[in-house]
């Protein structure tokens, strides 16, 4: 083996084993939720999901059109992502509204599902920057 491809397969490994030990086993997840299309919000909520059935403490924020997606007037057409979000609040996981975009909207807090918490920069931050969180957005 030649100098240069001892060279780039030693980075390699180097790189490789810097990204695993940053990626902890249950580092928080914050996922982003800006969409009110029904297959979009069904990946980013089961994709939530499954990482939070494995351990990873799961925020979830809705925020523009993704607002629709926890209220009780989206009870039709949202079925089964209020049911993904009703299991993930049953089971610790917590769902935040952004404020600004329930008004924007024509919504209030009386509109949002049971459990869905109003955002704030106290309740969003505690989410967001917990130390180690990683962030998806659809």
């Amino acid at each position: 083996m030649n100098m240069n491809a001892l060279r780039i397969f030693i980075l390699t490994i180097a790189v490789a084993v810097s990204f695993s030990v940053s990626a902890g086993p249950n580092d928080p997840l914050f996922v982003s939720l800006t969409t009110d299309e029904p297959h979009r919000a069904r990946m980013a909520l089961s994709f939530g999901k499954h990482h939070f059935d494995n351990g990873h403490p799961l925020s979830v924020f809705l925020s523009d059109k993704g607002v629709f997606i926890g209220v009780k007037s989206g009870a039709g057409k949202y079925a089964e992502q209020q049911t993904l979000l009703n299991d993930i609040m049953k089971a610790g996981g917590q769902v935040i509204m952004c404020p600004m975009c329930l008004r924007h909207y024509g919504l209030t807090e009386s509109d949002l599902l049971p459990g869905v918490k109003m955002g704030s920069p106290k309740v969003t931050g505690d989410a967001l920057f917990k130390d180690g969180t990683k962030t998806m957005s659809w």
